[in-house]
């Protein structure tokens, strides 16, 4: 027992030294800067958006949450209006970007307190026990399929995040080739989901899915139409 329990600990360790390494490597390529962008963003910008006028300051460094700002900015001036009624609000990175985005919600949020957008760490295929299972309306996701390797676990998480009356709205570059994005929403995603491209911008290679939820059990071990269970999918992963 004694030998097991080392064994865990010493496998524990090295996880935590690949993570601290991981986040390392990223800030050296994000450096945590609010004048870095200065030129190009600045820190309080305007846009128009569904007839609406919004108002979004952000800070820019390792998490640069497009969808989550744009979100920020559309849910305020709701609550403003509304008296602050509008739905609950969470926005995910990885643990090395909470900070940041921390940051930007209470730029947009002041004096909100609980009312203020949640900021949760959200690894795929690793955190998401900690959400409610099929527990959000509305699913936001920017250039979030890059990485053949992280398919799999994005699929998990998306299947346990969405319910029977879930949309999630995923933009994507179109990357990777035979194996990449393409590949993901025409092969991997039509088992479990409903899928739609509701727009395509050819300029710059920007396609937006929606995926709403096709009701199987989470559990499924085989999926119906010969699409192939996602124990399946993750067995071809490299």
């Amino acid at each position: 027992v004694g030998v097991g329990v080392g064994q865990w600990a010493a496998e524990e360790e090295v996880e935590t030294e690949e993570e601290a390494e991981a986040e390392a490597a990223l800030r050296s390529v994000f450096p945590r800067d609010p004048e870095l962008f200065a030129d190009a963003f600045p820190v309080r910008r305007q846009f128009q958006f569904c007839g609406r006028s919004l108002r979004i300051v952000q800070r820019h460094g390792p998490g640069l949450g497009t969808a989550g700002a744009v979100w920020e900015a559309v849910r305020g001036e709701e609550g403003q209006r509304e008296g602050r009624r509008s739905g609950d609000v969470t926005i995910t990175d990885q643990p090395v970007a909470l900070e940041q985005i921390r940051e930007n919600v209470g730029l947009n949020f002041p004096g909100w307190g609980q009312g203020a957008p949640r900021v949760q760490a959200l690894r795929w295929g690793l955190d998401q026990g900690s959400f409610p299972g099929g527990g959000f309306e509305v699913i936001l996701g920017s250039d979030i399929v890059y990485d053949p390797a992280s398919f799999v676990p994005l699929l998990r998480t998306l299947r346990h995040l969405c319910g029977p009356s879930s949309l999630a709205l995923l933009s994507v570059p179109v990357r990777g080739g035979d194996r990449g994005s393409r590949y993901f929403f025409n092969h991997m995603v039509p088992p479990h989901f409903m899928v739609q491209l509701l727009q395509r911008e050819p300029q710059n290679e920007i396609e937006i899915y929606g995926l709403s939820w096709k009701g199987e059990p989470l559990n499924k071990k085989k999926d119906p139409g010969g699409g192939g269970s996602l124990e399946e999918w993750e067995g071809e992963q490299p």
